[in-house]
């Protein structure tokens, strides 16, 4: 394909490059063998379109899906441009679906949505998905999506509402669909019960929700990325325990309100102590 017939649409132009790399005689490819395990990934090397239809017919696959994205992030930001093409371009099927639902009523060239969309995704490829966390390939689309729905919001288009099912599309249904289908108004409420520090409730949303990069949240803050990571991952603990015993879908009984209370209190009064200086000893 030369200059003058590269498609226009940025989403084409993705399939395109990505053919031209997964062309004979040396098309790309992973080495499956060092990420398979845990999955029913095959084993040995398989080429990027190859692996692309494994995935498409093994929807339910979510470890290996997992395994394999991750693979495809790291690669993307460690080994040049074409890995950021090719992890891309397996996200056409999903990319492609949202930006037709999001040009419904959107009156301005589609090709710009398509930009946008573009941008969110390798803007969360690049350094906003935390590679340790589950579902990379959701978070990615996510930002997609999101990148995509903010242009329109801006330019005034017509609301559109996000799908329930966004995240399923990707991830299958891994987490209970209620209250999850909500997610921010769940954090509201585990901040309400003292579940969640009042302080904690944005950082907590950025890094979960919003899927934005650990760093930058950390330095605002004044706490080590490690340290944070910790903050959210205890977080993550007591909402799974609040969901569990249903503090956060149920009517919350005195006694757990009770029990969620001390814990707020226990958590405040160890920050405390972790924010008063040791006094200097006088020799």
């Amino acid at each position: 394909m030369t200059a003058t017939n590269w498609p226009d649409s940025p989403l084409d132009a993705v399939d395109a490059a990505f053919t031209a790399l997964s062309s004979e005689p040396n098309p790309l490819g992973l080495d499956l063998d060092p990420v398979r395990d845990g999955t029913d990934l095959p084993a040995g090397w398989i080429t990027l379109r190859a692996l692309d239809r494994w995935l498409l017919k093994h929807p339910r696959s979510y470890a290996a899906r997992d395994a394999v994205w991750r693979e495809l992030i790291r690669r993307a930001r460690l080994d040049g441009p074409a890995w950021v093409i090719a992890a891309t371009a397996l996200a056409l099927p999903a990319l492609r679906r949202y930006a037709g639902q999001l040009a419904r009523g959107w009156l301005h060239d589609s090709h710009d949505l398509d930009a946008e969309i573009l941008t969110g995704f390798l803007a969360a490829l690049r350094d906003r998905v935390d590679l340790i966390r589950p579902a990379p390939y959701a978070a990615l689309c996510k930002a997609a999506w999101r990148a995509g729905y903010e242009l329109r919001e801006r330019d005034g288009a017509e609301a559109i509402p996000l799908p329930d099912d966004i995240l399923e599309q990707v991830t299958g249904p891994r987490t209970p669909r209620r209250p999850w289908g909500h997610p921010d108004l769940l954090v509201r409420r585990a901040v309400q019960l003292g579940i969640v520090d009042a302080c904690d409730e944005q950082p907590y949303i950025d890094l979960r929700l919003g899927h934005r990069a650990i760093e930058p949240i950390a330095a605002r803050l004044g706490l080590h990325v490690d340290a944070l990571r910790r903050r959210a991952e205890r977080i993550d603990a007591r909402i799974a325990e609040a969901v569990s015993d249903g503090s956060l879908t149920e009517t919350t009984s005195p006694q757990l309100q009770a029990h969620w209370a001390q814990k707020a209190q226990q958590r405040q009064r160890i920050r405390a102590g972790r924010r008063t200086p040791t006094p200097l000893r006088v020799a």
